[in-house]
């Protein structure tokens, strides 16, 4: 049985099969949608993504071959286990490899695996707000020049301790 949805036009309950959106009645509608989707993705790349030479080279750095072989490294090592709970004690699986201190703070330790680990995305929401207000990094952010922070446990600890 193919999958289906509901058609996307308003008060229309028509239902369709994927990845069609909308319903033979609506079909119009499909063009300027896609055409919608296309300049979002590509407002996004050049005003988020790609902002500048520093971003451009980051976003790149994870579509390399390099990358991908480091990733599939850490994760078989980690067992897919989030290392920020792991700490706690939980067993809670993560598909994510992260920064454990960002390429914006230390950029040459971008493919050093002793710089990665596995973070699930609960854990990598924190991580993140922290790591904005801590290191500086993100779009507002502006870098600040600290002692990077290399233990697990004490980043789980601190990036806890603020959301609570």
């Amino acid at each position: 049985m193919p999958r289906v949805r509901r058609c996307k036009a308003n008060s229309c309950f028509n239902v369709v099969e994927l990845p069609k959106r909308y319903c033979n009645k609506h079909a119009n509608l499909e063009k300027t949608d896609t055409l919608r989707d296309k300049q979002a993705t590509h407002r996004y790349n050049t005003v988020i993504r790609n902002r500048d030479d520093n971003k451009r080279s980051q976003y790149n750095f994870y579509r390399t071959k390099q990358w991908v072989h480091l990733r599939q490294r850490v994760l078989d090592e980690q067992h897919y286990l989030c290392q920020y709970c792991k700490c706690d004690g939980i067993v809670k699986q993560g598909k994510t490899v992260d920064h454990i201190v960002p390429i914006e703070a230390s950029p040459n330790e971008k493919a050093d695996i002793s710089n990665l680990a596995v973070i699930c995305h609960s854990c990598h929401t924190l991580k993140t707000i922290w790591e904005q207000q801590t290191y500086g990094t993100g779009k507002a952010g502006e870098l600040k020049h600290i002692t990077a922070i290399r233990n697990i446990q004490t980043i789980n600890r601190l990036m806890k301790k603020e959301h609570d």
